[in-house]
């Protein structure tokens, strides 16, 4: 083989595989993949005497027979009563209340959060999620997405 004809090989093999990975890169940005959307379930979780009147309460909420559980945070603060997740913007860890520092702590990277959810110090850019929270007939649902 001739060094101009190898030459050729070299420069077609490089042309074709740049056009196959532009066009894969493409396509991931023209057709995103469809993400199935979760509806948001209601889920009882206690009666309305059960809330609290101030501070900050967890529960864990059961989901399903098979025992598959998932936990919550009940505000009550500033005359306001509200559901945070307890999953921390920054990676996905669960965060914990504080009730000596009055606030929510990431174990994993130190993300900080006020009562509110908002982000009061580390590496989370978003704050908590607020989770639908309503009272009806005298029982607390709270909206989930499993």
């Amino acid at each position: 083989m001739k060094r101009r004809d190898f030459l050729r090989r070299v420069v077609k093999a490089v042309l074709v595989s740049t056009a196959l990975i532009s066009s894969s890169l493409a396509a991931l940005f023209i057709y995103p993949a469809r993400v199935r959307q979760k509806e948001i379930t209601m889920y009882e979780c206690l009666s309305e005497e059960e809330l609290p009147r101030r501070g900050v309460r967890r529960l864990d909420i059961e989901l399903d027979a098979k025992g598959r559980r998932a936990a919550v945070f009940i505000v009550a603060h500033a005359d306001k009563r509200f559901a945070l997740s307890p999953v921390c913007t920054h990676l996905g860890c669960l965060v914990t209340f504080s009730r000596h520092k009055n606030a929510f702590i990431c174990p994993c990277h130190g993300g900080r959060y006020d009562v509110e959810g908002n982000v009061i110090g580390g590496p989370p850019l978003r704050a908590l999620t607020r989770l639908p929270m309503r009272v009806d007939q005298g029982k607390v649902y709270i909206g989930l997405k499993v």
